[in-house]
């Protein structure tokens, strides 16, 4: 099992300046961190110039009723996988009305739960070109598996800013 470094608060602060920048808002999703990726990103001032909203779908069916996620994926998957994880990130961008839309759901621990170890964890990124997903395995104890699910989301958000200059430039 691996770990997520958590961001730091000057790389925070730089993902804030970059979505100010370009005019681009944020939304999230969250599950098993509970509020806790909206909180990080409210932690820098200037955050209320991109930070659209957050929505802590905790349980299963609010993931339906609040995000539109599928009541069929559920019903098949559960809530830890790859395509609910995708459909939350685009149901806040929805709700929100915001640019991207970032989701975490996931086994938080300690043990193992719908069949899956704790540490296991989905985090999705939907945004103007595209969406991202990522499989992680953390390893630690539950406030471990969560800061590494918030810290492996805002790196993802960073990546898909980096991804979209990247297109933005050729």
């Amino acid at each position: 099992m691996g770990t997520v470094t958590e961001i730091s608060n000057v790389e925070l602060a730089q993902l804030i300046g970059e979505l100010t920048e370009r005019g681009l808002t944020i939304a999230t999703a969250e599950s098993l961190t509970g509020g806790g990726l909206v909180a990080r990103l409210v932690d820098v001032p200037g955050a209320s110039h991109v930070v659209r909203g957050g929505a802590c779908t905790y349980a299963v069916d609010t993931k339906a009723s609040v995000l539109g996620v599928s009541e069929s994926q559920l019903a098949a998957t559960g809530p830890v996988d790859e395509q609910v994880a995708r459909q939350m990130a685009r149901g806040a961008r929805l709700l929100f009305g915001a640019d991207i839309g970032v989701s975490t759901t996931g086994v938080a621990g300690p043990g193992p739960a719908d069949g899956l170890e704790a540490g296991t964890v989905h985090i999705a990124c939907a945004h103007p070109t595209g969406e991202e997903h990522r499989l992680l395995h953390l390893g630690g104890d539950r406030a471990a598996v969560r800061a590494g699910a918030i810290g492996a989301a805002l790196a993802l958000v960073r990546d898909v800013l980096d991804f979209a200059a990247t297109v933005a430039d050729d």
